[in-house]
């Protein structure tokens, strides 16, 4: 089970669920993947809807290594993944936003 508290999130590949955390580790790797300037200008660019569905892979990608998956990201890429697009964009966006929230103030 995914715990919000600790910047868990669940998600379905292939009809198997994973939990995805952003560890240190999975945060240096997206960075390094989206050759983002900060992870902050990867969070401004969620907020403001300007991501692309590369962002989107790269997230789910370092969020299922934090979690000790040992997929590749071809692998994931022809994955089935739970809710389409929308679902895998929604919950990229919620392991990015777990991952920089104090738990208890947005821990849903």
């Amino acid at each position: 089970m995914a715990n919000p508290y600790a910047g868990e999130v669940a998600l379905v590949l292939d009809g198997q669920r994973h939990v995805l955390k952003l560890t240190l580790g999975a945060l240096a790797e997206l960075e390094t993947a989206l050759g983002a300037d900060s992870l902050i200008a990867l969070i401004e660019r969620f907020e403001g809807g300007r991501y692309a569905s590369r962002d989107v892979l790269a997230l789910l990608l370092a969020g299922l290594r934090g979690g000790g998956w040992t997929g590749s990201p071809a692998d994931l890429a022809r994955a089935e993944i739970a809710g389409g697009p929308v679902g895998a964009a929604q919950v990229a966006a919620q392991l990015l936003s777990r991952a920089f929230t104090v738990p208890g103030d947005d821990a849903v």
